[in-house]
């Protein structure tokens, strides 16, 4: 198996990148629930990538299916893919956008926990715990202000949970699988194939396919999420997945709430707070204490 190295500057430009995509699915999720119901988008954003990959599989000659014995894995890591964002939709019907990203941005707390302890080459010092902790700490801040709570947002906070340990899951079953010795394009195949098949029957038994004015925002939106985000985005993650320490990869996940937040002030004229700015210098503090290599060592896995 290929060895994993830490996250160079090119990782790094590439993972804020997609952060950044990531902030802004939240906005584009807003926006096309003017026309069509949450778990029916996240059903069609998983066709929607699903047919582009094909496309995308069959241009580069790459094949799906081989006898590999990664079949019951993959799939495996589709459900758990659908489940997370099976959570994350109907949890929104309870909980406002803030409060559920705050206990979905706990899965890179429980990721880098559990490839310490799962997986060889991942494990992390007492330094890059330090890091975890402080960009972690830094989310809770940027979110602590927020008020408004609805009555029942508990249950939307615990399916929040329930999907940031689905995250997790899917993340160190790849690494500590058969799966993270195969392509992206196969791994993510795996995952949208499984959430398609899942999603889109779900979505009627829990009263979510409604579809209203396919006006262009909502259809850009909808495409947002499939292309950009399920796609592309998706690809690229996977990818780096198979070339750097996912640990060290999953702190900067760290970076998207805050993008979140700063998409908001751009697009929806919310106000940019003393808080937020000192939750931003925690993030990037943190993830400073991640990847920098320990002093005058030359093993970059440590």
């Amino acid at each position: 198996m290929e060895q994993r190295t830490p996250p160079g500057l090119s990782a790094f430009a590439l993972m804020i990148l997609l952060c950044a995509t990531w902030g802004y699915q939240q906005v584009s999720i807003k926006i096309a629930s003017e026309g069509i119901s949450p778990v029916l988008q996240s059903g069609l954003r998983s066709a929607i990538a699903l047919l582009l990959l094909t496309l995308w599989a069959r241009w580069r000659g790459l094949a799906f299916w081989q006898r590999d014995g990664t079949l019951r894995m993959g799939l495996l890591a589709g459900l758990l893919f659908a489940i997370e964002f099976l959570f994350i939709y109907l949890g929104l019907a309870y909980t406002t956008a803030s409060r559920m990203i705050v206990f979905l941005y706990t899965a890179p707390c429980l990721t880098v926990l559990g490839l310490h302890w799962c997986v060889p080459g991942e494990q992390l010092r007492w330094r890059h715990l330090g890091g975890i902790s402080l960009a972690f700490a830094g989310i809770v801040l940027a979110f602590a202000g927020k008020g408004g709570a609805r009555p029942n947002a508990w249950i939307g906070d615990v399916l929040g949970v329930l999907a940031a340990v689905g995250w997790a899951a899917t993340t160190v079953l790849i690494r500590a699988s058969k799966l993270a010795s195969i392509s992206a394009t196969r791994v993510l195949f795996y995952q949208l194939a499984t959430s398609t098949a899942l999603l889109l029957p779900i979505a009627p038994l829990v009263g979510e396919a409604t579809i209203g004015a396919l006006t262009l925002p909502v259809v850009l939106a909808l495409a947002y999420q499939g292309v950009i985000v399920a796609f592309a985005s998706y690809l690229t993650w996977f990818w780096l997945l198979t070339r750097h320490l996912t640990g060290r990869l999953m702190v900067f996940s760290f970076l998207t709430p805050l993008f979140g937040v700063a998409f908001g002030v751009l697009f929806l004229g919310e106000r940019l707070t003393t808080s937020f700015i000192v939750a931003a210098i925690c993030v990037a503090t943190g993830i400073v204490l991640v990847n920098l290599p320990a002093a005058g060592s030359r093993d970059h896995r440590q």
